[in-house]
C-alpha cells in the first residue's frame, strides 16, 4: 500500500491509494477515484468544498514533469499530439543534454540540485559508499530513504526555506528527508499506483486553498524508460508508451483549462537521460576482463562498470583491462577521466571506472549465459549510461506557461542549468550549485 505523507499534519501514514488500483480498468479506476473523494482526510476535503475559483490568480507555480527515458528525437519518432503542441505553442530544446553518467537517479537529482553527481552524491543507480561500506540501490527503500545519500538541496527543500508548499508524486531524492525536510506531500514509490491517478491528485493538490495548495509539483512517469529498455526506442513498444503519456498529460492539460489554470501554471517537461539501441551480440564479458577478486566491490552495468580496488591493487586492475579490453570500452581512473564529464572528487566514484561505447554493453557470463539459455540474445534492447555527449543520450525539454518565452526554440540546453529556472519562476533564492545563471534569462520572460 502506498503511503501519502502530509507533512504540515503529523506525518502519520496515509493509504489513500490502493496498490493494485493500476491493474483495474479505467472505469473501475474512475469509481475509485470518485469513491476517494468521499473518504479525504479532513485537511484535503476542506480544500475540496473551497475549491480554487476560475478567476483566482495563483501564486507562481510549477508543475515538473519527467518523462523517464525519453530521447530528445521521440516527437519525431513517435506520436505525442498533446506534447507536440505543447512545444509548438511553448518552449522547446532541441536537446536536453544530462550530466554524466546518463542515469536515471543521476540526472534527476541534478536537475532539482543544479549540482553535478561528485558535488551531490547520488554517483548512479547503485553506489558503494566506502567511508561507511554501505550500498545504495535504487530498489532499496530503507537507503532511497536515508538522507546520508542526498547531498545539495533540492527544489522542495529550497522552496520550504521560503515557507512555500510542495508536492512530489515520485521524483528521487523526495522520500527522504534531506536537511530534515521533506515535501510537503510526498509519496513512497509505487509503480503499480497508475498515472491517471498521479495525474488527478496533482490537479486535486492545485485545488487546495492558497495556505496548502503546493506551489512546486513534481509528477513522474517511467512507461518510456521500461518500453524502451526492453524493446530499443525504435520500437512499437516505445511508441504505445510515448502515446500512453501523452495521453495523461493531455489530460491534465484539459483539467487545468477546466480549472482556469492553463495559463497560470508554469509546466516543465523533462527526461533524465535519451536511449540507445544496444544489440546484446555486441557484448564484452566484462568480469573476465579482470580480476574481480582483487577489487574490494564492483558495480557492474552494461554501460558503466565501477570497480573499487583492494590496497595496491588498482595499477594491476587497470593494467588488466587495458590489456584485454577491444576498442569498444575504455578503462579510466580518476586521473585519466575526461574532465569534460565533471565526475571526480567524491568518494562514491569509484577508482577505476569502464565506459562503454553506445550501442555496446558489459556482460558478466552468468549473464550472457542466461540469455543464451532463454533465447533473449538476440532481442534489441534499449541503454542508457554512455558519455553524455552521445546524441542517443540527449533528453527531451519542453515549457509552457506565463514564465517562459513563448513560442520560442532554444538549441540546447544542460540539465544542471534548470534549478535555477525553477527557483526564479517560483521568485526564490537558489542555493549554491552549478548552474549557468545566464541560463534563466534565455528561457524566461523579462
Amino acid at each position: 500500500m502506498t503511503h501519502y505523507r502530509d507533512n504540515r499534519s503529523t506525518g502519520r501514514d496515509r493509504s489513500n491509494f490502493q496498490a493494485n488500483w493500476g491493474r483495474m480498468s479505467i472505469m473501475a479506476s474512475a469509481l475509485l477515484a470518485w469513491a476517494l473523494c468521499l473518504c479525504l482526510t479532513p485537511v484535503t476535503a476542506a480544500a475540496q468544498r473551497s475549491g480554487n475559483p476560475d478567476n483566482q490568480d495563483l501564486d507562481p507555480t510549477l508543475i515538473l514533469i519527467s518523462i523517464d527515458g525519453a530521447r530528445h528525437d521521440y516527437l519525431q519518432l513517435h506520436e505525442a499530439p498533446a506534447l507536440s503542441e505543447l512545444a509548438a505553442m511553448g518552449l522547446q530544446a532541441h536537446t536536453l543534454q544530462p550530466v554524466f553518467p546518463t542515469k536515471t537517479f543521476t540526472n534527476h537529482y541534478t536537475l532539482v540540485t543544479g549540482l553535478y553527481p561528485a558535488r551531490h552524491g547520488i554517483v548512479d543507480n547503485n553506489m558503494y559508499d566506502p567511508q561507511t561500506q554501505q550500498r545504495f540501490s535504487l530498489g532499496n527503500r530503507e537507503q532511497v530513504q536515508n538522507p546520508y545519500w542526498w547531498q545539495g538541496e533540492p527544489i522542495w527543500v529550497t522552496a520550504a526555506h521560503n515557507d512555500m508548499v510542495s508536492g512530489t508524486f515520485f521524483f528521487p531524492g523526495s522520500e527522504a528527508a534531506i536537511q530534515g525536510i521533506s515535501p510537503t506531500y510526498w509519496f513512497t514509490y509505487d509503480e503499480s499506483i497508475t498515472n491517471r491517478t498521479r495525474v488527478e491528485t496533482v490537479l486535486e493538490w492545485l485545488e487546495m486553498p492558497d495556505a496548502e495548495r503546493p506551489q512546486i509539483i513534481t509528477l513522474y512517469f517511467s512507461d518510456v524508460d521500461t518500453a524502451g529498455h526492453n524493446f530499443g526506442p525504435a520500437s512499437e513498444q516505445v511508441a504505445q508508451a510515448m502515446h500512453a503519456v501523452d495521453t495523461e498529460i493531455a489530460y491534465l492539460i484539459a483539467g487545468l483549462k477546466a480549472r482556469g489554470l492553463f495559463d497560470q501554471v508554469n509546466m516543465m517537461v523533462t527526461s533524465d537521460h535519451g536511449m540507445a539501441a544496444v544489440d546484446l551480440n555486441n557484448h564484452i564479458i566484462i568480469d573476465e576482463a579482470f580480476d574481480p577478486s582483487l577489487a574490494e566491490q564492483v558495480l557492474y552495468s552494461r554501460e558503466l562498470v565501477s570497480i573499487f580496488p583492494e590496497p595496491g591493487q588498482q595499477d594491476t586492475i587497470v593494467a588488466t583491462l587495458q590489456q584485454n579490453l577491444p576498442p569498444q570500452a575504455q578503462a579510466y581512473t580518476q586521473e585519466t577521466l575526461p574532465e569534460r564529464f565533471r565526475f571526480s572528487g567524491h568518494h562514491r566514484i569509484a577508482p577505476v571506472l569502464v565506459l562503454a561505447e553506445p550501442g555496446w554493453a558489459m556482460l558478466r557470463r552468468s549473464w550472457l549465459e542466461g540469455m543464451l539459455s532463454d533465447g533473449t540474445i538476440d532481442q534489441v534492447r534499449g541503454g542508457h549510461g554512455y558519455d553524455n555527449q552521445a546524441a542517443d543520450m540527449q533528453g527531451l525539454f519542453i515549457a509552457h506557461g506565463p514564465a517562459f518565452r513563448q513560442p520560442h526554440a532554444i538549441d540546447n540546453i544542460s540539465m544542471v542549468d534548470l534549478y535555477n529556472v525553477m527557483a526564479a519562476i517560483l521568485g526564490i533564492t537558489p542555493a549554491d550549485n552549478d548552474g549557468n545563471p545566464e541560463v534563466v534569462s534565455q528561457l524566461l520572460r523579462p
